[in-house]
């Protein structure tokens, strides 16, 4: 009852997972997502799927190994499926036997994509596509032009109500964890969150603490300043302020 994309990007580090579901809130139950390893569990779901492998994938296992214990294990692994990408980039899929027709995956370099009770093959497909179109172009964008590309061929067959994003840029902590659990178009939802985020959350994420520097900014004159040449940069270009938020305390 969803497709997704898990995807990662070697030159920057930066891995993540989004989401689409005609079903409640499934950026609460697919994605599973740490600064080395991603995972998403859908179809007949099975949280420890998620929980379990992603701490596995992250301890170093090979992902491949990783999902045959856990099919294994399960008696009802023919209605689950799964796909990952382990820290190496190497990825593992499964899409049960019993999962609701259409259902499959695809996988390319750095990146997989899967999907159950779709229109067809066509979803997957153009979410391939597109993620071999827009080569080079910024992750998250990559993945949302992913999403959209696979419900425009068609998506979950039922329709559409919710969608998540989470990514992480190197650290324990996720870049950006959006998810939009209940509206009639959850893509174009998510879209402006993302971009509500570019406001003000962007700047203020450069200054947060981090591994390498475990106080962050401590300065907040450059982070004031770049939110005002923000600012200034939606209003010369006709720009509404897209968020409802008071300024920063």
């Amino acid at each position: 009852m969803t497709f997704s994309i898990v995807a990662k990007e070697t030159e920057t580090g930066a891995i993540g997972i989004a989401v689409a579901s005609r079903f409640f809130a499934c950026g609460a139950m697919v994605p599973y997502v740490s600064d080395r390893a991603a995972f998403a569990s859908q179809a007949f779901i099975n949280p420890l799927w998620g929980l379990d492998g992603l701490h596995r994938l992250n301890t170093g296992e090979a992902p491949d190994k990783i999902l045959a214990d856990l099919v294994a294990q399960d008696k009802g692994q023919a209605n689950r499926q799964a796909h990952m990408i382990a820290p190496d980039g190497r990825i593992a899929q499964h899409t049960g036997s019993a999962c609701v027709p259409w259902a499959g995956h695809r996988q390319a370099q750095d990146m997989s994509c899967a999907g159950n009770m779709l229109t067809g093959p066509e979803v997957v497909d153009a979410m391939m596509q597109s993620w071999s179109d827009t080569a080079g172009h910024p992750f998250v964008a990559r993945l949302m032009d992913a999403m959209e590309a696979g419900e425009h061929a068609g998506g979950d067959k039922r329709g559409r109500q919710s969608a998540a994003l989470v990514v992480h840029e190197g650290q324990p902590y996720p870049a950006i964890d959006l998810r939009v659990d209940d509206h009639a178009d959850p893509l174009a939802e998510l879209r402006r969150l993302i971009a509500v985020s570019e406001e003000r959350f962007a700047m203020f994420r450069t200054a947060m603490p981090t591994r390498e520097n475990f106080s962050g900014m401590l300065d907040r004159a450059p982070l004031d300043a770049a939110i005002a040449d923000k600012e200034r940069e939606m209003a010369q270009n006709g720009i509404a302020s897209r968020s409802h938020a008071t300024p920063l305390a």
